[in-house]
């Protein structure tokens, strides 16, 4: 139930910043784009059963990289634990220290470079890096990761949340499209993706001419 709350929550936002706040249509683009990203990092990171607490910044920094590590893991089999160097990296993105991860994921590809897990990570913790920003070298992690394996989600999917970061929301439909199109019947993860790509386009049915209007680099 929490989530149909969520959801109602988004929706009149967006109506109330349009009839009462007279946002403009050239607007709408910017403003779903937002409440998009809102509800996919809840989607990714909230816990609606856990009791409000308050909490530092570290914490927070902490659980942060906690849910990214779970949620990368989610794509692949729970069952083969993965290199010595993305255990170690882990370790140090659960702590919010990106850069130090990235480092020990980059020398998981150095050591295999067709390692899928191991570019999928190194590509997460240089978008976190750099503050959410989808640099040049997160962007060849992502597409290394894609094509050692099209049938895994991860790539897309982590690359789609960054390009929902930049407001480029057509490239984030696109690409959980694709990842669902690609996914085998039984990946254990199709079903989660697939939930969060409906309520995406939910959302993107109130404000669709919008999106078509958004600028693409």
């Amino acid at each position: 139930m929490s989530w149909i709350a969520v959801i109602g929550l988004a929706a009149l936002s967006f109506l109330a910043a349009v009839f009462l706040l007279k946002v403009n249509r050239t607007g709408w683009s910017l403003l779903g784009a937002a409440l998009l990203f809102g509800l996919s990092g809840y989607g990714l990171q909230g816990s609606p059963a856990m009791q409000a607490a308050p909490g530092t910044t570290r914490a927070q920094q902490g659980l942060d990289g906690e849910l990214l590590v779970s949620s990368r893991r989610d794509f692949f089999d729970s069952s083969q634990l993965p290199s010595r160097w993305i255990l170690t990296g882990d370790g140090f993105a659960r702590r919010g220290d990106y850069m130090q991860a990235a480092g020990f994921y980059r020398s998981a590809t150095q050591e295999n470079p067709a390692d899928t897990e191991a570019w999928l990570a190194l590509g997460i913790a240089l978008v976190e890096h750099a503050e959410g920003n989808l640099t040049p070298p997160a962007l060849n992690a992502f597409e290394r990761a894609q094509a050692l394996d099209e049938t895994n989600g991860g790539a897309r999917y982590f690359l789609g949340l960054s390009w929902l970061r930049a407001e480029q929301v057509g490239r984030t439909v696109e690409l959980w499209a694709e990842a669902l199109e690609a996914a085998p019947e039984d990946a254990p993860w199709r079903d989660t993706l697939a939930l969060r790509f409906m309520r995406l386009q939910q959302l993107l049915g109130m404000s669709a001419p919008a999106a078509d209007e958004a600028p693409q680099p």
